[in-house]
């Protein structure tokens, strides 16, 4: 069995499941702040009483990683879709036609399953992303591909890089990339754009969901975003922001681009 699958199969009872994010770092500290804590209970039981006061506080140190560390591995929840930010970039994108589209930056399938309820009957669903658990325990094809049967739509993943997509000229009536552009190396971000582009049909649309983040120096996200989609030939038709729950004030942008 997978590590995808064992994690699934622990929220089995519950409608999706989108793996876990950071895992490794965050089970790291959980180790250490684990073994810390031992460690600093048999100081206390042995040692003198300077010793048993430095280890109440090495103790006090390690619960408080470890807690942080055990919240944050369930943050994004494997279970949880937060669909206000899709709804958002979805209301601004032209859908009713479409009848092939292409999600770069699948990854698990949060987004495909945020995007399905708004996708026309019969579209023809692709996912890609270059899997890599890593980071995200459990991404893998398999998993987007039951997330999205999960939503109502029948996902054909593939695996690739969004510099260089294995596709045809023109190939979709809808690109998205969705929380995916800031995580693109900068060197290699500028030919992710080009190639949203190149796939996109001239009468298509490409969708850009993305946080407040930006190359050190850059102040305005919104700006900085809309610039890379005209950089590429992508004329910006439509933007929105979506407040995000647990950072007010650093709210996602969507943006609707057609090609020029």
């Amino acid at each position: 069995m997978s590590s995808g699958d064992q994690v699934c199969k622990q929220f089995q009872t519950l409608l999706y499941c989108f793996g876990v994010y950071h895992w490794r770092e965050r089970l790291r500290r959980i180790v250490v702040s684990t073994l810390l804590f031992a460690a600093s209970v048999v100081t206390f039981r042995r040692g003198r009483r300077w010793l048993r006061l430095a280890a109440v506080a090495v103790a006090g140190g390690a619960l408080y990683r470890g807690a942080d560390a055990a919240r944050r591995l369930v943050s994004p929840a494997p279970w949880a879709l937060d669909r206000a930010k899709y709804d958002g970039l979805a209301s601004i994108l032209p859908l009713d036609d479409v009848d092939r589209a292409l999600d770069v930056g699948c990854g698990s399938g949060r987004s495909l399953v945020g995007l399905a309820p708004h996708l026309p009957d019969g579209c023809d669903v692709i996912g890609l992303d270059v899997f890599d658990d890593r980071v995200i325990l459990g991404n893998g094809p398999q998993l987007a591909k039951r997330n999205g049967s999960r939503a109502g739509i029948d996902v054909s993943p593939v695996a690739g890089d969004a510099s260089r997509l294995p596709f045809a000229d023109g190939s979709f009536g809808l690109v998205t990339a969705c929380r995916v552009a800031h995580d693109i190396p900068e060197d290699r971000r500028a030919a992710a754009f080009d190639e949203l582009r190149r796939v996109c049909a001239d009468d298509g649309t490409v969708g850009l969901l993305e946080l407040p983040i930006t190359p050190d120096g850059v102040g305005d996200y919104e700006a900085y975003w809309r610039r890379c989609l005209a950089d590429a030939g992508l004329e910006v038709e439509r933007v929105t922001t979506i407040e995000r729950t647990r950072r007010p004030g650093e709210p996602y942008v969507a943006i609707a681009a057609t090609p020029e």
